[in-house]
């Protein structure tokens, strides 16, 4: 049985603060309803809520987000971060 060394540096620690910090700034770029929605999204699709987690949170960290995303503006970054989806027409002969 091994256990960790005195000297590692804890992650759990590291891992904990970075997700306070996104949080924070989640709360401030997006309103009430839009934090709902992309909180919804993220218990149905986990890597789309995370992309668009990144992109808002880098938008905000560069300064280019005007004030706050509104529900509706939200949709729209989701419509647009989505791939589109493919349709398949089957003709038989």
């Amino acid at each position: 049985m091994s256990f960790p060394d005195s000297n590692e540096p804890p992650t759990d620690n590291t891992n904990h603060e970075l997700a306070a910090q996104k949080e924070q700034i989640l709360k401030q770029v997006l309103s009430p309803e839009a934090r709902m929605r992309l909180n919804n999204i993220k218990m149905v699709k986990p890597e789309l809520s995370d992309m668009v987690e990144q992109y808002l949170i880098g938008m905000a960290t560069q300064g280019k987000l005007p004030g706050q995303i509104s529900d509706d503006q939200l949709k729209q970054i989701l419509l647009s971060a989505q791939q589109p989806k493919r349709d398949f027409k089957i003709n038989r002969i």
